[in-house]
């Protein structure tokens, strides 16, 4: 049975919960947890989980402080030592989290690499120039949040436990729109916003002010589905929440066969992995691209998508 008390505001990710839940009643008794990596696409919630498994660590153990750097930050191990191991490691009762780690540089990872190698008695040490930390993990607790494992050293993946976030289903969408705005959404209409957000709780924070802004121009509280097209309109909403560019794609694909993706950069301008990663990905996600040997090309859901879109006007 999965214990959803120790996460009441976070929406969905139950099989991330379950693991929490088992790591988290460990540390109720033994005062120690795993070294954590959460991993999820972008805007599926690693850092709000990761910092509810903080505030409930603080909960069991009131002097712990959670500290939360950005990798994308560190430049050498110098500074990884003067600015985040002295003043926020040593001597410290903390739970930290390393967000976007697949940007830690390179001697970094081999300095944490040493960290997390402790003895029998869960201590370990790092020395830098002339200088020497001792580490605790009976009370440091280490996580580390991604989008991109296959960026991150294999050797500091083996050192963690893997926490895997799932994307958001269409009802927890409309749950995270919902749960920031203090009006009321008419059914079709959340199902509709929920469909065009991909899965993203920061997508759904930023329409739920988009809505809250419309509603209050109109001094109303209640928003329905005429409500939803006259924002769709203005604020050039697509199906399934599409980019500009995604469409663009699509178009150049429209009536071709096996498109190249050095094609498809010249046409859009963006580089081949950039395409891949940021665009492509989402397209065959819902069977609008397919990608063979031969080449991309538009699939009978893609014209369809197309069609919707000019029958639209969009």
């Amino acid at each position: 049975m999965v214990t959803t008390e120790l996460f009441p505001d976070v929406i969905g990710q139950t099989n991330a919960k379950r693991v929490l839940d088992f790591f988290i009643r460990g540390f109720e008794k033994t005062d120690r947890i795993p070294h954590l990596m959460f991993v999820a696409p972008k805007g599926c919630g690693k850092t709000t989980m990761a910092k509810a498994t903080a505030r409930r660590l603080k909960s069991i153990n009131k002097d712990k402080k959670y500290f939360e750097i950005n990798c994308s930050t560190l430049r050498n191990v110098k500074q990884f030592f003067n600015q985040i191991v002295i003043p926020y490691m040593q001597d410290r009762d903390a739970t930290i989290l390393f967000d976007e780690c697949s940007e830690i540089p390179k001697d970094v990872t081999m300095a944490l690499l040493t960290i997390l190698n402790p003895n029998p008695d869960h201590q370990t040490s790092f020395s830098f120039e002339d200088y020497t930390v001792e580490f605790d993990f009976r009370q440091l607790s280490f996580m580390f949040a991604t989008t991109e494992t296959q960026s991150v050293f294999h050797a500091l993946m083996d050192r963690l436990e893997r926490v895997d976030l799932e994307e958001y289903s269409l009802s927890e969408m409309g749950e995270i729109v919902g749960m920031n705005l203090d009006v009321t959404i008419e059914p079709k209409a959340l199902e509709d916003i929920s469909s065009v957000l991909r899965g993203n709780a920061r997508a759904a924070q930023k329409m739920a002010m988009n809505i809250s802004t419309y509603l209050a121009s109109r001094d109303s509280d209640v928003f329905g589905q005429k409500d939803w097209e006259y924002l769709k309109h203005h604020l050039a909403i697509l199906p399934l929440g599409l980019s500009p560019i995604e469409l663009q794609v699509l178009r150049f694909l429209d009536g071709r066969k096996n498109c190249s993706l050095t094609y498809l950069a010249a046409k859009t301008g963006l580089t081949k992995s950039c395409l891949q990663r940021d665009f492509e990905l989402y397209l065959q996600k819902h069977d609008l691209m397919e990608i063979s040997t031969a080449g991309r090309a538009l699939t009978k859901k893609g014209q369809d998508y197309l069609k919707e879109i000019k029958d639209g006007n969009h």
